[in-house]
């Protein structure tokens, strides 16, 4: 059972906090080899949608407003702890991670910067490819947007 929670960035307890950066860390700089500046001031003004099993992270994405990263709304830093993946969980926290942009900020466009091997995915669930490959931290990625 995973238990579900959005908090904007005030009311994230340090532990919380603490949780989040490590997850992220642990992914996307030791797993990936990407070595980027991860504290980047958007986790300030962005919902962060935590999803815990047994009181612990596995799952988290962060929801960006329109005008901080796209002029659409955006959904970032999707993570899941190693352990919790290939079990469809992914698809859960998009969809919850949607269903928040819809709820915060109304329906609309939602633009995401994806990496190129997840363009798959994505498209799953409603995004379309909507740039060129580039590369951002030594890892190809595209523009895709859910309109």
């Amino acid at each position: 059972m995973i238990e579900w929670t959005s908090k904007t960035f005030h009311q994230l307890t340090t532990d919380e906090l603490y949780e989040i950066l490590q997850l992220r860390s642990a992914v996307f700089v030791v797993e990936q080899h990407c070595y980027y500046l991860d504290l980047d001031d958007k986790d300030k003004t962005a919902y962060h949608l935590l999803g815990k099993q047994d009181n612990s992270l596995i799952a988290y994405s962060r929801i960006l407003p329109p005008g901080l990263s796209y002029p659409q709304p955006s959904i970032g830093r999707v993570v899941l702890k190693q352990t919790a993946r290939a079990k469809g969980l992914g698809k859960t926290l998009m969809l919850k991670s949607i269903q928040m942009v819809y709820e915060s900020y109304g329906v609309q466009a939602i633009k995401i910067s994806a990496q190129l091997y997840l363009q798959n995915f994505y498209a799953t669930l409603g995004f379309s490819t909507c740039s060129a490959i580039y590369d951002d931290a030594g890892i190809d990625h595209v523009e895709m947007m859910k309109p």
